[in-house]
């Protein structure tokens, strides 16, 4: 006598691709948008002006104070008020002796507003300044 048992078919297990290629698309747009600057960095968006002779600076310490356009301060990118500038290069230069002070400024930059800092920073007794620019195509 044989005996038959009625088994269920087996059903087979599968990967739901869709959900993961969604997230893919999600990092690879997110990932395009990043590398295009469509999603903003942090700091002040400058353009340099373009000079044709340029020098390198050979110093320990480059401080960068960026002016925008519209007069913004941003010193190695945190925002301060013209007033608060002499306080911060005293702390900066108290931490390195041999401090140098690159001016990166927007080409559409006040001369008024380079030449205040410029001001502020030799004041303090900053004996290195220099004005960031791109070398002239």
């Amino acid at each position: 006598m044989m005996v038959v048992f009625d088994e269920e078919p087996r059903q087979r297990t599968h990967i739901e691709i869709i959900p993961m290629i969604d997230v893919m698309m999600f990092l690879m747009v997110f990932f395009v948008m990043i590398s295009l600057n469509v999603i903003p960095l942090s700091g002040l968006k400058t353009q340099l002006p373009q000079a044709q002779s340029t020098q390198r600076l050979d110093l320990a310490k480059h401080l960068v104070i960026t002016i925008g356009g519209e007069g913004e301060i941003e010193v190695e990118g945190k925002r301060y008020q013209p007033s608060a500038l002499p306080v911060v290069l005293r702390q900066q230069m108290q931490s390195h002796p041999k401090l140098d002070v690159v001016l990166n400024g927007d080409k559409s930059a006040r001369v008024e507003d380079l030449v205040r800092v410029m001001d502020i920073v030799r004041t303090v007794g900053v004996q290195h300044v220099a004005i960031a620019t791109k070398q002239a195509q």
